[in-house]
C-alpha cells in the first residue's frame, strides 16, 4: 500500500506542474511592473507568516504529550487558543481598522513569537499563556494581513482584478509549498538533526522576526476608520450594522463559518478516519499530499479569477457540493465497504478511497482560499474590514470549540455527516449570494453610508 501514497503524491504534483506550464495568455493578467514589487514584497512577507505557522502546527500535539499531560489537559489547551481567537480576536480587529493594519501585523509576529517561547517552558499555565496569545496572533494572521493588501492595492491604483493574483499566488505559495517545506523543515529539525520538539518553534520564531523586519522596512500604514471619535463599541456597532444591513455580508459570513469550521473538523478527523484498527499512516507525507491537493486547487483558482466568466460566486456553488460530496465519502464507505478487523498493518481499501476523496476536498480548500478573498475583498467595507472579518470568526470559533470538548461523543461518521451537510448549506447560500450579486445594488451597506453622508448637511441645517 505504501506505493498508493507516491502514486497519489506523483499524480497530483504531475497535475500542479501541467497545470501551470500549460497556461496561456487567457490565464494570466498582463500587470505592471510597480505591482509586481508590490505583489512580490508582499508573497515574501505572507510566506514568512505561514512557515511560522506551519512550523507549529504538527509538533503542538506531540510537544504537550512529552511534557506527560493527557489527551483532556490537551484538549483544553487547544481550545483556550480557539476561545482566546473568539475573545479577543474582534477586539483586535478593531484595533487594526483604527490604529493601522501595519502595527497590526507587527503585534502578530511579536505574540506569536512570544507564542513559540512559552513552549520551552513545561509548566501548563505558562502553556495555556502560549495558547492565548497564538489565539489572539491566529485571528490578526487571517485578518490584518488581508486588510492591509486591500487597502494598499486600493491606495495604490492598481487594478481590482489583479488583487485575484495576488490572493491566488499567496494560496499557492502559503498554503500549498511553504506548508510541505516546512513539514520537510520540521521533521529534519526533529528527527534527522534530533534537537526535539521545541525546535520548530524556535526556527518559527526565527521566520517571523524576519518578516518582521521586512515589514518595518518597507510596508506603508493604512487605516479603516482613523477617526478619533470612534472608540471600540462604536466600531462594533457599525460592523453589526454593516452586517445586518447588507444580506451579502451576512451571507459571506455564514459561507465562510460553515466552510471553515467542517474545514477544521477536517482537521482532527483525517487521521482516525484513514486509520479506525491503528494502521500505520506516513502522516508527514500524508499532510504533504493535502497540501499539494490545496495548491492544485489554488493553481485552478487563478485560472478561473484570471478570466470574466465564470463569476467567483457562480463557479463556488459548485465547489461547495464537490466539498459535501467528498467528506461524505467516509460514510458511504462504511455503508458499502466490509471493514477490516486487522489491527495495525497498512492503510484498508476504504481507507485509500477515503484519502482520494480528502485529496479531492482539499482540493477544494485551495480554490476556496482566493475565491473567498475576492469576494470579502468586493463586499465588505473598507472602514470597519478587519472588525467584519473578526465578527466571522466567532461562530467558527463556537463551533470548533464545541467539536473539540465533544470530539469523543459521536461517532466519526456521524461528526463527517454533519460537516457535509453544512457544506451543502453553504452552497445553497451562495447561490443566494450569487443573485444578490447579480442585481443592481440597492440598500446595501455602501448605498447606506453614501445616503447617511448625505442626509448630514439637512441635519445640520
Amino acid at each position: 500500500m505504501e506505493v498508493f501514497y507516491y502514486l497519489v503524491f506523483g499524480g497530483l504534483g504531475a497535475v500542479v506542474a501541467a497545470l501551470e506550464l500549460s497556461k496561456n495568455t487567457k490565464d494570466r493578467i498582463n500587470t505592471s511592473q510597480t505591482f509586481s514589487s508590490f505583489k512580490n514584497n508582499y508573497l515574501i512577507v505572507y510566506s514568512l507568516m505561514m512557515a511560522g505557522d506551519w512550523l507549529q502546527g504538527p509538533y503542538v500535539y506531540y510537544l504537550y504529550m512529552t511534557y506527560g499531560y493527557s489527551k483532556g489537559e490537551i484538549g483544553q489547551l487547544f481550545i483556550a487558543g480557539f476561545g482566546s481567537s473568539m475573545l479577543f480576536g474582534t477586539v483586535v480587529g478593531s484595533l487594526a481598522d483604527k490604529q493601522g493594519r501595519k502595527r497590526a501585523c507587527v503585534t502578530y509576529c511579536i505574540t506569536y513569537i512570544l507564542s513559540c517561547m512559552t513552549k520551552h517552558s513545561p509548566q501548563y499555565k505558562v502553556l495555556m499563556l502560549g495558547r492565548v496569545l497564538g489565539g489572539i496572533a491566529t485571528s490578526l494572521l487571517f485578518s490584518a494581513f488581508e486588510s492591509w493588501l486591500v487597502a494598499e492595492h486600493n491606495k495604490r491604483g492598481f487594478e481590482q482584478q489583479w488583487l485575484s493574483l495576488t490572493f491566488s499566488k499567496a494560496i499557492f505559495l502559503g498554503n500549498g509549498l511553504v506548508a510541505i517545506v516546512s513539514g520537510l523543515f520540521g521533521n529534519l529539525l526533529v528527527d534527522t538533526v534530533g534537537l526535539g520538539p521545541v525546535a520548530p518553534f524556535d526556527a518559527a520564531a526565527c521566520f517571523l522576526a524576519i518578516g518582521m523586519a521586512i515589514i518595518l522596512s518597507s510596508w506603508t500604514e493604512n487605516y479603516g476608520d482613523p477617526s478619533e471619535n470612534k472608540d471600540l463599541l462604536t466600531q462594533f456597532k457599525g460592523a453589526a450594522v454593516a452586517i445586518a444591513s447588507d444580506e451579502k455580508i451576512a451571507l459571506l459570513g455564514a459561507i465562510q463559518s460553515l466552510f471553515e469550521g467542517s474545514m477544521y473538523t477536517f482537521v482532527f478527523l483525517w487521521t482516525p478516519a484513514l486509520s479506525p484498527n491503528e494502521e500505520e499512516l506516513p502522516h508527514g507525507f500524508i499532510f504533504a499530499t493535502f497540501m499539494l491537493a490545496s495548491m492544485l486547487g489554488s493553481s485552478f483558482a487563478s485560472r478561473l479569477m484570471a478570466r470574466s466568466s465564470p463569476k467567483v460566486e457562480s463557479y463556488m456553488q459548485i465547489v461547495f457540493v464537490v466539498s459535501a460530496a467528498s467528506l461524505l465519502l467516509p460514510v458511504v464507505t462504511n455503508f458499502l465497504v466490509a471493514p477490516s478487523r486487522v489491527k495495525g498493518g497498512s492503510i484498508s481499501l476504504a481507507g485509500c478511497i477515503q484519502l482520494l476523496g480528502f485529496c479531492i476536498f482539499e482540493a477544494c480548500v485551495g480554490i476556496f482560499w482566493p475565491s473567498i478573498m475576492k469576494m470579502r475583498s468586493q463586499y465588505i467595507p473598507e472602514e470597519a474590514r478587519s472588525t467584519i472579518m473578526n465578527f466571522f470568526r466567532i461562530p467558527l470559533n463556537i463551533f470548533v470549540c464545541v467539536v473539540l470538548y465533544n470530539v469523543n461523543a459521536f461517532p466519526i461518521t456521524v461528526m463527517f455527516g454533519m460537516c457535509s451537510i453544512f457544506l451543502f448549506v453553504a452552497s445553497i447560500l451562495q447561490r443566494r449570494l450569487l443573485v444578490l450579486a447579480d442585481k443592481p445594488k440597492a440598500g446595501d451597506w455602501t448605498s447606506l453610508k453614501e445616503r447617511d453622508a448625505e442626509a448630514e448637511p439637512l441635519n445640520d441645517a
